[in-house]
């Protein structure tokens, strides 16, 4: 133990005795562990938030797109023409593992209250949308069943539509015109901010979606039907029932619809951000490597210019295997110590960014335990060959080197 610290003090003083070089030689680990952390930092944070943001427009959700059509030679794919309708959304909350079932009609509108108006997204939808967007009711109610049959002029609005027309002011029982037809508001939706499309959640107003298609637009179909599953881990088999169930009533050669869930969209997003990081990660690995050999380098002219003192010290008594512990402890205390400094440059560079571009950070605890055991790793892999060479020398051949 004593012969440990003796070595570690010995490799210290070296390092110290040439510290511009020393820092210089640190410099490409600083700069490999730093970017290291830094894109598995800002990678972890977006992904992180694109977890949240997809979680926010629900779980365990499907979503049916109207769509797919051939017409002679003619193709089109999803959302290319219309072919739901509510009597397939009725068919699909048939399903053992459908817990909840909205028919969807949307439209952009401008709607008056207030002695205001407002360009805003107008919903149709069935009274488990809250449930199905896992979307809090903020005040009031949501409109019912009875509602959609009976057609009913009911309005729940989000929070930016409140700011627009109802500022400083209730909007619980007022009136919103839509077309000029009047819609009672009975709820207020919870404020859930931009999703990951960059789309303001907050600026909609729902209303049931048989007053959309009745009063609206007079539309016999519907855009989509939004579908939650009981759980993730039947989710794929509810994608299949509702595919066999459509294509059942639709009877059509080639399916008219596309079924989409969650997992499927968080995938798409995510990759991307995760191609970014294994190139960034691939990067920062090369600075390592660059890194390494410039410790190899150094700790090379360190033997050539302490040739006399590996000479004296072998005359006295060290050992080769002193001589090698000594000089890859110093080549470790270079890698280590800029190991360090990386991950605090690191975290700090990735924390600049994320103010910079108002994103979230994240730097799990196994990523700089990961980045430090690597850059000790380099001090020893790079740092044995010139440690083996100084062990090699010759005492005699070492006192007489001038």
């Amino acid at each position: 133990m004593m012969r440990i610290i003796a070595t570690v003090k010995i490799a210290l003083r070296a390092l110290r005795r040439n510290k511009m070089r020393s820092l210089l030689t640190m410099l490409g680990i600083i700069i490999g562990v730093g970017s290291v952390i830094c894109a598995v930092s800002l990678t972890t944070g977006v992904t992180k938030q694109v977890e949240a943001q997809v979680q926010s427009l629900g779980e365990s959700v499907l979503t049916v797109f109207s769509g797919n059509f051939t017409s002679g030679a003619a193709r089109g794919g999803w959302g290319s023409a219309p072919t739901l309708t509510v009597e397939d959304a009725l068919a699909i909350a048939t399903l053992p593992n459908a817990v909840a079932v909205s028919p969807e009609v949307r439209d952009r509108e401008q709607v008056l209250a207030n002695g205001l108006n407002w360009n805003t997204q107008v919903q149709g939808e069935g009274p488990d949308y809250p449930q199905i967007r896992n979307w809090r009711i903020a005040s009031g109610v949501m409109f019912t069943d009875q509602d959609v049959r009976g057609l009913a002029k009911t309005a729940v609005i989000g929070k930016t539509v409140v700011d627009q027309l109802f500022p400083n002011e209730e909007p619980l029982g007022q009136t919103l015109r839509v077309r000029n037809i009047p819609f009672t508001i009975v709820g207020v939706l919870a404020p859930k901010g931009f999703n990951l499309f960059g789309q303001d959640q907050d600026d909609v107003v729902l209303i049931p979606y048989s007053s959309h298609m009745r009063r609206i637009t007079s539309r016999t179909f519907v855009n989509s039907i939004l579908v939650q599953a009981a759980n993730d881990k039947v989710i794929d088999q509810v994608q299949q029932e509702i595919t066999d169930t459509l294509s059942a009533r639709h009877r059509s050669r080639e399916p008219d619809f596309t079924v989409r869930n969650q997992l499927e969209l968080m995938q798409t997003v995510t990759a991307t951000s995760k191609s970014m990081g294994f190139l960034l990660s691939g990067v920062a690995a090369v600075s390592l490597f660059v890194g390494g050999i410039g410790i190899m380098n150094i700790m090379l002219v360190s033997v050539t210019e302490r040739t006399r003192e590996i000479g004296i010290r072998m005359a006295v008594g060290a050992r080769a295997a002193d001589i090698v512990v000594q000089f890859l402890m110093e080549a470790v205390t270079l890698s280590a110590i800029g190991g360090i400094l990386g991950i605090g440059g690191g975290m700090g560079c990735s924390m600049l960014i994320a103010a910079w571009k108002n994103t979230p950070t994240v730097t799990p605890a196994i990523w700089i335990a990961i980045a430090f055991v690597s850059s000790a790793v380099i001090g020893v892999v790079f740092g044995f060959y010139p440690a083996w060479k100084a062990s090699q020398l010759d005492p005699i051949d070492a006192l007489r080197y001038e």
